[in-house]
């Protein structure tokens, strides 16, 4: 048998370990949902995981993987964003934002093409 003498891949000192991959899980879902137990059901209706299952992402005892971190990431911002960061590609989260600002200025701009309507229907009568 030959003796190992490969070197060592250097490891790369900005990848997250699996404790901060479960703080930051967990900080999104709270700072999404709350930490109550409406929290929980959310979870469970978002992914269809368990409860306990539910109630270890939310305290951080375990993270979600594959499917279930795919479930709640296309249901939460925060999620999508702490995914996001860790991996990296924060920049991404940024096309999550611009949606979510289209979206307000459509609502306000529909808002207030109603209340041009409503002050030009009361002056002219």
């Amino acid at each position: 048998m030959f003796p190992k003498t490969g070197s060592k891949v250097p490891s790369n000192g900005s990848r997250p370990t699996e404790a901060d991959y479960l703080t930051e899980i967990r900080r999104a879902l709270r700072d999404e949902l709350g930490g109550s137990g409406s929290a929980t059901k959310t979870i469970m209706r978002w992914t269809g995981a368990s409860d306990r299952t539910a109630r270890n992402w939310m305290s951080g005892s375990a993270g979600p993987s594959g499917y279930h971190l795919i479930c709640l990431a296309r249901e939460s911002n925060a999620v999508l964003a702490a995914m996001l960061a860790m991996s990296g590609r924060a920049e991404l989260a940024l096309s999550a934002d611009v949606h979510a600002v289209e979206v307000a200025l459509a609502k306000a701009a529909g808002a207030l093409a109603v209340l041009k309507r409503q002050a030009s229907s009361r002056s002219s009568r």
